[in-house]
C-alpha cells in the first residue's frame, strides 16, 4: 500500500497524541509570524497555535482525507493538499516551519534531505524549524521488527505496521545530520506514545536557519 493511500484510509479515526511544545515554541515565534505545518495531518497542531493567538496559519499534507477531515473540525484554519514534492510556497516565505511525525513516514534518506532542502528555500533567514519525531527503541519488539525489514529497505529502523504503513524510527546521529544546517536552540528526549498505543522513544528539536543570504 502506498503511504497517501495508507493515510487517506485510517484520516477518519486515527488520533495523534504526541505532544507539541507551544511553550517552547513561543519563545522563538512571535504570534504575527507566517507558519507552515509540512505535513499537517487534521490540523490538530495549528489548531493548538491558533488557540494561542497565532493567526498566520497554513497546513499542507499529502492525504485529502486528512485534509477533509481537517476543514471539517477547524474551518477557520488554511488546509491544503500537498500534490508534488515541492512546497507550493515561494522562497524565504516563512518564519516558522513545524515537521510533526514527518521524517518517520519517510524511510529514505535522500527523501528526508530532500525535505530538509526544501524547507530551507522555504524559510526566511534566521526562520524556525520545529520538529518532533521518533527515534530508535531498544525493546524486543522494536528490534525484532528493525531486524526483519532491514533487508528489504536497507535502513536499520524502518519497519512495516500490520495494517500497512510504513515507518521509520532514527538513530540520533542521523538527525544531528540530517539538521546540520540549521543552529540547534533546543533538543529534548521525550518518550511519546504513538498512534497504535505503544510507548517509543523520541525527540522534539528546534533549530534556526542561517541569516545570512546566499
Amino acid at each position: 500500500m502506498e503511504q497517501k493511500d495508507y493515510w487517506d484510509s485510517v484520516s477518519g479515526q486515527k488520533e495523534f497524541t504526541t505532544p507539541f511544545q507551544a511553550d517552547e515554541f513561543k519563545k522563538y515565534v512571535r504570534e504575527e509570524a507566517p507558519v507552515l505545518d509540512l505535513g499537517c495531518g487534521y490540523g490538530r497542531t495549528l489548531d493548538e497555535l491558533y488557540q494561542a493567538g497565532y493567526r498566520n496559519l497554513i497546513g499542507i499534507d499529502f492525504s485529502k482525507g486528512m485534509i477533509a477531515r481537517g476543514r471539517a473540525l477547524y474551518p477557520y484554519l488554511d488546509l491544503r493538499v500537498k500534490e508534488t514534492d515541492f512546497i507550493p510556497l515561494p522562497d524565504q516565505s516563512a518564519e516558522a516551519v513545524i515537521l510533526f511525525a514527518v521524517l518517520t513516514c519517510i524511510k529514505e534518506n535522500d527523501k528526508q534531505r530532500e525535505l530538509i532542502a526544501e524547507i530551507g528555500r522555504v524559510l526566511k533567514p534566521g526562520g524556525v524549524l520545529y520538529v518532533n519525531d521518533f527515534l530508535l527503541n531498544s525493546d524486543d519488539r522494536n528490534t525484532d521488527r528493525y531486524q526483519r525489514f532491514q533487508d528489504k529497505y536497507g535502513v536499520y529502523g524502518v519497519f512495516e505496521l500490520p495494517e500497512g504503513a510504513v515507518c521509520r524510527h532514527h538513530d540520533e546521529a542521523w538527525i544531528h545530520q540530517l539538521l546540520s544546517d540549521f543552529s540547534t536552540l533546543k533538543y529534548q528526549r521525550l518518550i511519546f506514545t504513538t498512534m497504535n498505543g505503544h510507548e517509543s522513544k523520541g525527540f522534539y528539536y528546534i533549530g534556526r536557519k542561517s541569516c545570512q543570504r546566499p
